[in-house]
């Protein structure tokens, strides 16, 4: 059955959903779109709510960042069979895509002294109200978000990844355990291959 995972020339939202593909040595077509293109409009028009990433699986397809990651954890057996176990999981991603809300309001903003303002927020302040407690959740949890490699780490990762590209930092180095499950995620073995053969992301 083919897949397919249509996106930009980002890590952003895909970068998840891509890592636990090649981590369960699945083969798919990564579509990439320019972001500086974007929108593209035959392409904006065919998707089913306008946005990307989409996911396309013989002739199914599935829209939404985390519905795509969370249905392919399941098929990886990234996803606890226990419902509590996957109702903590979802809390911990949430509460990734919360502070990636921050961010995006920082991507978004075009005037360039709100911009540097809302930056600077971030980097006093909400790095550390939300990576404070992602530490305490890793510490407590044998350096994984659920205990044990999961789809949240996955997500964890890519989202890390992608706001350092978009603020130009590594976000990460003050907190060891974050940058420890970062490094795990990036030498699995499939993500391992993938990163080695990977272009720069660049703005």
């Amino acid at each position: 059955m083919a897949k397919k995972l249509h996106y930009f020339d980002l890590n952003g939202l895909a970068e998840p959903i891509r890592y636990i593909l090649h981590y369960g040595k699945q083969k798919f077509e990564d579509v990439k779109y320019r972001y500086k293109d974007w929108p593209i409009k035959s392409v904006k028009d065919s998707l089913p709510y306008g946005q990307l990433p989409l996911y396309e699986e013989g002739n199914r397809t599935l829209n939404q960042s985390l519905a795509i990651s969370r249905y392919l954890a399941n098929v990886h057996n990234l996803l606890p069979s226990d419902p509590w176990e996957q109702a903590v999981l979802d809390s911990i991603v949430y509460n990734i895509y919360d502070f990636w809300q921050r961010i995006l309001v920082y991507i978004k903003e075009q005037d360039a002294t709100k911009k540097q303002a809302i930056r600077k927020e971030i980097m006093a302040e909400t790095i550390d109200y939300f990576f404070s407690r992602f530490e305490k959740d890793l510490k407590d949890n044998n350096g994984y978000f659920g205990g044990k490699l999961s789809w949240a780490d996955f997500i964890f990762v890519g989202i890390v990844e992608s706001t350092n590209l978009f603020l130009g930092e590594e976000i990460e180095r003050k907190y060891p355990h974050s940058a420890a499950l970062i490094q795990k995620i990036r030498n699995l073995p499939g993500v391992k291959e993938y990163i080695a053969t990977r272009k720069p992301y660049v703005l």
